[in-house]
């Protein structure tokens, strides 16, 4: 496993001119979640030139399909049209792993995601983070068992926030 280079991976979205949300792990650290993550997940805008963006991005970053038996990943087709054709990529690249989600559990995409995302800068690059809430909908909707396990430190952060003032 290559270690994650989170300023490199955000730079060459940013440089790509992708459109996306982070989720997932980050997103969830960013929030103040103290489990440590070791991927970026993003769910990008699932229309045909942001993908078409994405793709020259992940080529920059020679990202490969990452797979248990093959450590550094196979082929990747990397085009919007094949991107576009599955839900879900796992990939290896040479700044570390990303996993891609146009449709995370619980969500309807990247449109659900951006009314609540949170903008800011990470590493020199302008991010959107998808909201504390939003992530707790998503890891409840996948129920996996390491998700299960962060729900209640997640939730926790959550209540311990101030409610949103009124506009």
């Amino acid at each position: 496993m290559i270690e994650l280079d989170l300023p490199r991976l955000l730079a060459a979205l940013h440089a790509g001119g992708v459109d996306y949300v982070v989720i997932g792990g980050i997103a969830a650290v960013f929030h103040g979640s103290p489990f440590p993550t070791e991927d970026l997940d993003i769910t990008p805008e699932a229309d045909q030139d942001n993908l078409e963006r994405l793709a020259g991005a992940l080529r920059g970053l020679n990202a490969r399909i990452r797979t248990e038996g093959v450590p550094e990943g196979v082929p990747l087709p990397c085009d919007g049209a094949s991107l576009a054709a599955a839900e879900t990529w796992n990939l290896v690249t040479d700044a570390g792993d990303v996993d891609l989600s146009l449709r995370p559990s619980g969500t309807a995409g990247y449109p659900d995601l951006l009314r609540a995302a949170v903008a800011t800068d990470l590493y020199d690059s302008p991010v959107l983070i998808a909201s504390l809430g939003d992530v707790i909908r998503s890891k409840q909707a996948a129920n996996r068992p390491k998700d299960q396990r962060i729900l209640p430190t997640l939730r926790e952060l959550l209540a311990q926030r101030p409610p949103p003032r009124p506009r």
